[in-house]
């Protein structure tokens, strides 16, 4: 049976670090670091994500700020709101909450953040700079899913690994960050929707990460044995949430599993929080 990795109890971990390095830091600098979250619209997951990431932030002594604009609020209304939170000085870090209102480009939004607060790490700044191997904001899955091996002590020098998807979010900034020379130091590739022979690519992974979206896809006979899986999707269904790999079927064969929930999803909201105090610290020259 495969060892359990448990983002839940490690991303405990990482809060708890937080918390104390927060509580060192407001003695210095008089203030509790601030991150903003603005939410467009009513989706239902966007509510529970922000809840987790405010009950996050209350947790560890970090402030937080909710900007809920309706769901007609147009660009330029939420680029102007934008642009007051990047001069606004009690806004360490913020993000804008996807999805948007189709009426909305995501990438003009992005864009107009200030990479400095830049709590996501969407930044095409911050990506860029994660690419030639000289990070600042690191987006929060990628970095969450780094962290997860660090800390459960999975080697990644030299390994293979094979990451399902190609978002912006996850699957592109992960590559980057896993073939660094400084970080991953791994051989990567990356699978999509045009990828031809995609068992091929899965038997081989030394590690296989898997964000594509589609529930329990991944299967036993697509991944070789002592494999370590991380599965980065999260779905609702009849028999409750799952994720893109087929747990109880996977599990007895490879050699470490993230589970569904408690893997990956604690670990992307610990490393929001690590952002925040990372932007909170380049404020003040603590950096």
């Amino acid at each position: 049976m495969a060892i359990i990795i448990s983002g839940k109890e490690i991303a405990s971990k990482i809060r708890q670090e937080l918390a104390e390095e927060i509580e060192s830091l407001k003695i210095k600098i008089k203030r509790a670091p601030c991150l903003a979250v603005i939410w467009v619209g009513e989706h239902p997951a966007s509510a529970s994500y922000i809840r987790a990431k405010e009950k996050a932030c209350k947790e560890i002594g970090i402030e937080f700020e909710l900007y809920h604009l309706s769901e007609d609020t147009s660009q330029e209304e939420l680029c102007e709101l934008i642009k007051q939170l990047n001069h606004k000085e009690t806004v360490d870090a913020f993000l804008v909450q996807l999805p948007l209102p189709p009426s909305i480009s995501e990438r003009a939004i992005i864009e107009t953040i200030n990479p400095e607060k830049d709590a996501d790490g969407f930044h095409p700044y911050n990506l860029g700079r994660l690419l030639i191997g000289e990070p600042s904001f690191i987006p929060c899955t990628p970095a969450g899913i780094w962290e997860l091996l660090c800390r459960a002590g999975i080697e990644t020098r030299g390994k293979e690994v094979v990451i399902l998807g190609r978002s912006n979010i996850v699957g592109k900034p992960l590559a980057a960050l896993l073939m660094q020379k400084n970080t991953g130091n791994a051989t990567v590739t990356v699978c999509h929707t045009a990828t031809k022979d995609l068992l091929f690519h899965t038997l081989r992974a030394d590690i296989l990460i898997v964000a594509i979206g589609k529930p329990r896809f991944i299967k036993q006979n697509m991944v070789k044995k002592g494999t370590i899986v991380i599965d980065v999707g999260i779905h609702r269904t009849e028999k409750g949430l799952c994720g893109d790999v087929d747990f109880e079927d996977v599990s007895s064969k490879v050699a470490a599993i993230t589970p569904v929930p408690g893997g990956v999803g604690p670990m992307t909201v610990a490393m929001l929080l690590k952002n925040t105090l990372l932007a909170y610290k380049k404020r003040y020259g603590l950096m």
